[in-house]
């Protein structure tokens, strides 16, 4: 029994080791480090304030048309997710629709996570996301390359990703490492083509109808989280997003 427990403590230990160098490897990166001198106070403040004192979990919302990206957290001790901040796109690329080839300057839509955080990004920081996942190949085909490196950055410019000005990514990027360094692994980015009502799928598959039948396929999610307040259980299956 001792030796279970030694073990048992011996590996949350080595957790909690791993999820504080996360952090701690981050602000050994200037731009890191500068973000954490000009934006943590302020944050935490406002995080504790918000009833996230000790621990959160974030979930990430884009919605194309409204050029809105929305950062939402969950504490520790809560069931469901709130809503925290919301920033604009500094600019747009592309149309509704999702990222079907290389070079078509599309910003993807679907549901993907954070799987890169780069601190030394051409556009100041980045946060990297795991496009093309097996829906966005399953549209792609054989014949046809779907392009990579799509992130969430700072600076104004863009052929695909979502771009938030220096500033705001230093927020964000700030929310994504705590998140992180308190555990989560995946934490979910997920890109709408508007805020998808039944009112607003009416109005742009009759504007966009060649990707009706695929945004059918993105509302439930979307629905979802709007009544829930959880974390979406997503299902690649033959292409398509299935909700679970």
């Amino acid at each position: 029994m001792k030796l279970i427990c030694l073990t048992l403590l011996l590996s949350f230990s080595i957790m909690a080791n791993a999820q504080n160098n996360f952090k701690s490897t981050q602000i050994q990166f200037e731009r890191v480090e500068k973000a954490y001198q000009e934006k943590w106070e302020t944050l935490y403040q406002s995080l504790q304030l918000a009833g996230y004192k000790d621990h959160f979990s974030m979930i990430i919302n884009a919605y194309k048309a409204e050029g809105k990206l929305e950062i939402w957290l969950k504490a520790k001790t809560d069931h469901k997710y709130s809503l925290y901040r919301a920033y604009d796109f500094c600019a747009h690329s592309g149309t509704l629709g999702p990222k079907v080839m290389e070079g078509d300057k599309q910003t993807p839509e679907g549901f993907y996570a954070i799987n890169v955080f780069n601190p030394m990004s051409t556009y100041h920081l980045s946060l990297g996301l795991n496009y093309p996942n097996n829906v966005d190949l399953a549209r792609t085909g054989k014949d046809r390359k779907p392009g990579s490196d799509i992130y969430i950055h700072g600076n104004c410019v863009t052929l695909g990703c979502i771009p938030l000005t220096d500033d705001k990514i230093k927020e964000i990027y700030i929310l994504a490492v705590e998140a992180r360094n308190y555990g989560q692994e995946k934490i979910p980015v997920n890109i709408y083509p508007f805020k998808m009502t039944n009112e607003n799928m009416k109005k742009y598959s009759i504007q966009f109808p060649l990707q009706a039948s695929f945004w059918k396929t993105l509302q439930p999610g979307y629905l979802a989280f709007k009544k829930h307040k959880k974390q979406l259980d997503i299902n690649e299956i033959d292409g398509k997003y299935m909700l679970r």
